[in-house]
């Protein structure tokens, strides 16, 4: 997400810097024509605009390591905290930034590319206004009523019914596999449930390589219904893309991620191939 909202600023006409240090030949290729800050505090020095795309777990990390050239340039500089966190969470990176204008954004959707459609960046906080003239590079930028907290509510509510679902879809059907019933399950849901298997055919497979990401998200979205008699539902999702990561890391012919992929690739019962 955060190499392809790159590009696509870049593609648009913005000036665009990232940092290599950490990172790998992967990012480096993907940072290929744009403006390379030699660290994280370089690239917070330098520009008007931070945003923070990272996996939710290394939110509150990153917030922190910023925080004194952030907070040193005080309003001359705005922080996007674009990740799928809690509002606590969301509201504890603020408290790290004192007289920094903040930006909460839910990010809502795939990818981008550099034409064509992008995910929808929902945004409150008193600096969401500011952060407008994105609309012109390419950014469908939706800011929304309330303070910090509120673009992090919707994303936790969406992803928390988006991936929610698909964990408990795949959860169920590796049930069924073991039980010998997943062709079964697989033929009814085409029978009475095409929409929904059609929606899992490709949710499914395309969870398996982010499994390892939605772990501290589905974290945070339990931490948002505390209280609630949902919230323990989330922990264990994360439990489940935790197994399908580890998996995923270390293959098993009958591990969990080939068992899906062999039932939600398949094709039902009648349908033509392309």
């Amino acid at each position: 997400m955060g190499a392809g909202v790159a590009r696509r600023l870049y593609a648009h006409g913005a000036t665009v810097a990232v940092t290599l240090q950490g990172r790998g030949p992967a990012s480096a290729a993907r940072a290929a024509g744009l403006v390379v800050q030699e660290s994280e505090a370089a690239l917070a020095g330098w520009a008007d605009l931070v945003v923070s795309i990272v996996p939710p777990g290394e939110a509150v990390a990153l917030a922190a390591r910023l925080a004194p050239v952030l907070r040193a340039r005080g309003a001359g500089v705005i922080f996007a905290d674009c990740n799928a966190v809690s509002p606590d969470t969301m509201q504890t990176i603020a408290a790290s930034l004192p007289g920094v204008r903040l930006a909460d954004i839910a990010i809502i959707g795939s990818p981008p590319g550099v034409e064509g459609p992008g995910p929808r960046f929902y945004a409150s906080g008193e600096a969401a206004e500011a952060l407008r003239p994105l609309a012109d590079w390419g950014i469908d930028l939706r800011p929304i009523a309330g303070g910090i907290g509120a673009a992090s509510a919707l994303k936790m509510s969406y992803a928390g019914i988006s991936k929610g679902l698909t964990a408990i879809a795949s959860a169920m059907a590796l049930g069924a596999a073991r039980a010998g019933a997943g062709g079964a399950l697989f033929a009814e849901l085409a029978e009475s449930q095409p929409a929904l298997l059609a929606q899992l055919r490709r949710s499914v497979p395309d969870m398996l390589d982010k499994a390892y990401r939605w772990v501290a998200e589905m974290e945070e979205i339990s931490a948002f219904l505390e209280g609630m008699a949902f919230a323990p539902a989330y922990l264990a999702a994360a439990r489940h893309y935790e197994a399908i990561a580890a998996d995923r890391a270390q293959p098993a012919p009958d591990g969990p991620a080939a068992q899906l992929v062999a039932l939600f690739c398949q094709r039902p019962t009648g349908e033509e191939k392309p």
